[in-house]
């Protein structure tokens, strides 16, 4: 563990030499009944970061419209209040965060189901280095009764599976409320979840930009409400996975795009093959072929949709533009794009033409072989595809040529 003196010089070293070691945020609508509780819960906590680390601290309550007098309770208890008009838990969490005095923010739900006390192990893994620590509700202990079977054996479970599947993150439990973050990787994150998946955003983002994620155990209680809680199981469920999947273009585009391709191809060279020698492959026919042709459109379009959301990410600031990427950047552009679909067109319009003859030396008769007209009419289709991406990039690269370009100026 961090010395207290080097834990000081830590805060100290940051550009605003006028805040607090930690702020404590708690997001809160209609608690009355469980906010005295999560607030001396909260104070000892503060007391015990204090005594370890010699850092001084807030409790911030994020109030997002209570009429319960939550907030006049909590302002008597010696919390500070701020009022985030926006609706729901992530946009109180990150009005609260972005009001915070401290260099360390500890988050935690204001119903008396998490002990504020196991926070103190996150704030020394910020203090060792971490940018992020997570809660563990698994490894920490759930009350029995505290979270639905539900949530507890498929919910988080299939969820966090996921979240580690697509972005590597290495957590065992992404949806636990309390967790630390320090005050520079919240604003790097620039977080915008208004709702429950604000809980994936995090985590996925940090993951994103490389960020270090620790992880300490935390214990899960019954809350103290006397009402159902704000959290909608298949509601939220559906929210984190949808979350989880449009910060995922490579899932979501790139590999079944890829994989589409791969299919096609495979399916037109066979049909190519038994086209010059009949009886090679006689299942491939006319359908064989439309269909391999309709997935190399979809497959194409695809890979365009999947290069492009990872742009809007690296542009955004929540994704790094890894080697890998800028090494394609550095010869992709527009004007590639516009003369790689160009090739496509001409060569498209050349099949197509050769179709066209041979249809006016047949007199105009039937063609009984589909092949060359789809392949023709294929490539024309690439190509204007290529044509679109192309400036479809550019304006999310910043309306410049060069798609990487705006963003090596912006510093991302």
């Amino acid at each position: 563990m961090m010395s207290v003196h080097a834990s000081i010089r830590r805060v100290a070293n940051t550009k605003n030499y006028t805040t607090l070691g930690v702020t404590i945020v708690m997001p809160c609508l209609n608690e009355i009944i469980s906010l005295p509780h999560c607030i001396a819960n909260a104070q000892e906590a503060l007391v015990e970061i204090k005594k370890r680390y010699g850092l001084d601290g807030e409790i911030l309550i994020a109030d997002n419209g209570s009429t319960d007098g939550s907030q006049q309770f909590a302002e008597q208890a010696g919390a500070r209040v701020i009022s985030v008009t926006a609706r729901g838990y992530g946009a109180a969490l990150i009005g609260g965060s972005q009001e915070a005095k401290g260099e360390f923010l500890l988050m935690g739900d204001a119903d008396g189901s998490y002990d504020f006390t196991d926070g103190v192990a996150m704030i020394g893994a910020l203090i060792e280095g971490a940018d992020l620590c997570m809660g563990s509700r698994f490894k920490g202990g759930i009350e029995s009764g505290a979270m639905p079977w539900k949530n507890r054996y498929i919910g988080n479970p299939v969820l966090t599976g996921i979240l580690n599947l697509f972005f590597r993150s290495g957590v065992s439990d992404a949806h636990c409320g309390l967790r630390a973050i320090t005050r520079d990787a919240f604003k790097d994150l620039r977080l915008s979840g208004t709702g429950m998946e604000f809980a994936s955003e995090m985590v996925i983002k940090a993951s994103l930009k490389k960020l270090h994620i620790a992880e300490v155990p935390a214990t899960l209680s019954k809350d103290l409400r006397d009402r159902a809680p704000h959290l909608r199981p298949w509601r939220d469920g559906w929210r984190h996975l949808r979350y989880l999947l449009m910060l995922s273009p490579t899932w979501v585009f790139g590999i079944p795009g890829l994989s589409l391709i791969t299919l096609a191809t495979v399916i037109l060279a066979l049909a190519i093959i038994e086209a010059l020698s009949p009886g090679s492959f006689p299942m491939i026919g006319n359908y064989w072929t439309i269909l391999g042709a309709a997935m190399l459109n979809v497959g194409h379009l695809a890979v365009l949709l999947a290069v492009a959301a990872q742009l809007y990410g690296i542009q955004q600031g929540y994704r790094n533009a890894g080697p890998r990427t800028r090494k394609v950047a550095s010869v992709l552009s527009l004007e590639a794009m516009i003369v790689g679909g160009g090739g496509f067109i001409s060569l498209g319009l050349a099949i197509l033409s050769a179709v066209f003859w041979k249809w006016t030396e047949r007199h105009f008769g039937p063609i009984y072989s589909v092949l060359p007209a789809i392949l023709g009419t294929t490539s024309v289709t690439l190509g204007f595809q290529t044509i679109m991406g192309g400036f479809l990039l550019a304006i999310l690269g910043g309306n410049v040529s060069r798609f990487l370009s705006a963003v090596d100026t912006q510093g991302h």
